[in-house]
């Protein structure tokens, strides 16, 4: 049997395209523990799920770009769970101002788009390396107060102004029994 690198050389030289990375896909890890994959497309993701089909969908978490998997853990056993992702991107503002009262941050931006979904508010914990999408506005917002959580003091904040891409293909899990 051929080495696999010998067969993807062979398909390349007879013209065929290389395998396209794999779809959004939801993972049973363990009876109650979902793992969502898709591939880098080097946007940021929002991740919904719903208990049925046709929704209502709840967003689960807005991740960073590149970031390529999400685990959902601890389901109710034997509950089917639907999944969709959807990409967002959104040039970064510079005209974000803060104004901290306590453990409260109030921040204020000028609105300059006109068909934004919302904006999204990142923070860089101190010591690290990424920012990490924290809260979501409506579109047309110029306002958005955020409670600090401890070890969050002396975090860098800043502004995407955002638009969604296409949603997947929903993707299904059911959940097994407890152990």
């Amino acid at each position: 049997m051929p080495a696999k690198p010998l067969l993807c050389a062979a398909l390349l030289a007879a013209g065929c395209a290389a395998p396209a990375p794999a779809p959004f896909s939801a993972t049973l890890t363990s009876p109650t523990d979902v793992v969502l994959s898709w591939p880098d497309d080097a946007a940021g993701h929002r991740v919904e799920y719903a208990n049925d089909p046709a929704g209502p969908w709840t967003t689960l978490r807005f991740l960073p770009a590149h970031t390529t998997s999400y685990h959902h853990p601890d389901l109710i056993p034997e509950t089917p769970f639907y999944y969709r992702e959807q990409p967002f991107t959104g040039p970064v503002s510079t005209e974000l101002h803060a104004v901290p009262t306590g453990d409260t941050v109030t921040f204020t931006w000028a609105d300059r788009s006109s068909d934004e979904a919302g904006f999204l508010l990142e923070i860089r914990r101190p010591g690290a390396p990424d920012f990490d999408p924290v809260a979501v506005t409506d579109p047309d917002a110029t306002t958005c107060a955020l409670s600090l959580l401890p070890g969050e003091a002396g975090s860098a904040f800043r502004l995407r102004t955002l638009h969604y891409g296409p949603l997947s293909p929903v993707v299904h899990q059911t959940t097994g029994k407890e152990r």
